[in-house]
């Protein structure tokens, strides 16, 4: 399927199963307004029923990835406008940001080419995994405008960083690399700028290669599990499990088993089962 020119403030391709979004109002550093936000929930929606995509591969065109949302069009423009606008304007932003990008059907990467900042942490982290480049700023900058930072901001680092790390950045607006985000474990790894896309490609080309019902199962249980008890998450796991049998139609518990216990020319540990 062709995008070409279908979304003013997202590009997309699809080439080989990967999917690349590209936030795209460079001259913004990509900050996310009411229209990017409509666009985006238009554009999960449409790579979820495309069977061409795969991997989903976030990025930002120019020399950012996103400087957070458009103070003046999300707040001073949205905030004299009628409450049902008002009410849209969040809700299209708070649905693309994490309600389907953290739950979303097919792997999501974060490639994090620059600039990452306030309400950017949202989508960052509510993909599955993220890589950086070395040389990209983030930085929580709420506090030198006189807010705290909005939305689940604070939710997703505290998710992802600790306390004390979260804490020190959100009270004093400081600004951190690639190399420390990775070292926070906001990223997974951080890489020169020079080699992020062939970081992220060989990534998501890992991604392609697993059974995509059984990888799809265990990233949800594990997203969810994290906020139940161990005896809720036991029984969740046990149910995702057996869902993950029910609609995998290439069976790969049996054709792992298989090749493991009975052929014996697969070792779990260091190799895929042959799809």
């Amino acid at each position: 399927m062709t995008y070409a020119g279908r979304w003013t403030t997202v590009n997309v391709e699809v080439d080989d199963g990967i999917a690349w979004v590209e936030l795209n109002r460079p001259e913004k550093r990509n900050a996310m307004n009411p229209t990017l936000n409509a666009e985006m929930v238009e554009v999960l929606e449409a790579l979820d029923a495309d069977d061409d995509c795969g991997v989903l591969v976030l990025t930002g065109a120019g020399e950012a990835w996103s400087a957070g949302m458009d103070l003046k069009e999300y707040f001073r423009e949205v905030d004299g406008g009628p409450e049902h606008v008002q009410r849209k304007v969040r809700r299209d932003a708070a649905l693309w940001q994490w309600r389907l990008l953290r739950t979303y059907a097919k792997p999501t990467i974060a490639m994090v080419n620059g600039w990452c900042f306030g309400g950017a942490f949202t989508p960052l982290v509510a993909c599955d995994l993220a890589i950086a480049a070395d040389e990209a700023t983030f930085g929580l900058s709420e506090i030198n405008w006189g807010i705290p930072p909005g939305s689940v901001v604070s939710k997703a680092l505290a998710d992802t960083v600790g306390s004390r790390a979260g804490l020190l950045y959100v009270m004093t607006g400081r600004t951190f690399d690639g190399k420390q985000a990775a070292e926070l474990g906001l990223v997974n790894v951080s890489v020169p700028l020079a080699l992020l896309r062939a970081e992220v490609e060989s990534l998501a080309r890992e991604l392609l290669a697993k059974n995509p019902v059984v990888l799809r199962a265990a990233k949800l249980g594990y997203k969810h599990c994290a906020t139940m008890s161990w005896g809720q998450a036991e029984d969740y796991l046990y149910a995702k499990l057996e869902q993950s049998q029910f609609l995998d139609e290439e069976h790969g518990r049996e054709q792992g088993l298989g090749q493991f216990l009975d052929e014996k020319r697969i070792k779990p540990g260091l190799q895929a089962y042959e799809r």
